[in-house]
């Protein structure tokens, strides 16, 4: 939390300060809006921290604080950032902005009058994807694998983790190279160009850059063995993988949905899944902490192994 507590308003900084270590440890989303009561996301849910008795209201001082904090006091270097609707901070923490959109010929120019932020607290969980990649690699290569879950079940978290395991090796797996196209800066979580989590010394990271195009790139320029991108959906997503997987390059990738069935009902996904381009599809399910698999199904849907 230090890398937050360092840009956080004073009054909200003691809050989360005096929080109980335990609840502090759980604090997912810090959401802070103007003339509206502060709130925490806690387990997945909301929680309006009290002030004698009373919620904490944000003022407008305390969010032209924060964001000369997030900017350095200099919002032009941040234009790029603020077109794309977030900041990330050291640590790998994404600030998501709302406010006033300006808009030049449809196409987003900036965001002016930021009067909500959301602080997304980044927790690197290593090992959570230890248990799973027995299933995710044999033949002494990685299956292209399709991490499908709904929001906040942990598939960023998954994917992290393995691309570390890819990256320094685990047992019997040896060190690849890997290259990350993180679009949202959430994967690698890069300040100025260098990740702040964990992920090992063999992985070239391209940050904020779309991932179809950062796909190609990658392969042009860095050789990666394996590529992880994040939460892909496109048609220029779907059309990058199969130009990677042609090129012999792996893919590990997530998507947003319930299960397997789900999304084949998505037209650029079921294109990738009636090709058998994925032969390893992991489910996970609300309910259970981040990056908890409860399934892990093959490239026809069928089990390959089933997680309590």
């Amino acid at each position: 939390m230090d890398e937050i507590l360092a840009v956080l308003p004073e009054k909200i900084r003691e809050i989360v300060v005096n929080l109980p270590s335990s609840t502090k440890e759980k604090v997912e989303e810090i959401r802070i809006r103007v003339h509206r009561p502060l709130e925490f996301i806690i387990e997945g849910k909301p929680v309006f921290p009290k002030i004698i008795e009373s919620p904490y209201y944000i003022t407008a001082s305390d969010a032209m604080h924060l964001l000369n904090q997030l900017s350095d006091y200099s919002l032009y270097a941040f234009e790029e950032e603020l077109k794309r609707g977030y900041i990330t901070i050291r640590g790998g923490h994404r600030v998501g902005l709302a406010g006033k959109v300006i808009t030049d010929k449809g196409q987003v120019k900036a965001i002016r009058d930021i009067s909500s932020f959301n602080i997304r607290v980044a927790r690197q969980k290593i090992g959570v994807a230890e248990r799973y990649s027995q299933y995710l690699f044999s033949n002494e290569e990685w299956h292209n694998t399709l991490i499908i879950g709904p929001p906040q079940t942990g598939k960023t978290t998954l994917l992290r983790d393995i691309a570390r395991i890819i990256s320094e090796g685990q047992g019997s797996i040896p060190s690849m190279k890997i290259g990350i196209v993180d679009e949202r800066s959430e994967i690698a979580g890069s300040v100025k160009g260098i990740p702040q989590h964990r992920l090992g010394h063999r992985v070239d990271v391209l940050d904020a850059c779309p991932k179809a195009e950062g796909m190609m790139m990658l392969i042009r320029s860095m050789s990666p063995q394996v590529l992880i991108v994040d939460e892909i959906g496109r048609k220029e997503d779907s059309e990058a993988i199969m130009e990677a997987i042609h090129s012999g390059v792996k893919i590990i990738t997530t998507v947003h949905g319930n299960k397997f069935e789900d999304v084949m009902d998505r037209p650029t996904i079921r294109q990738l899944l009636t090709m058998n381009v994925f032969t390893r599809c992991m489910e996970l399910a609300r309910g259970y902490k981040p990056g908890k698999v409860t399934r892990i199904r093959d490239e026809k849907g069928k089990d390959v192994v089933r997680l309590t």
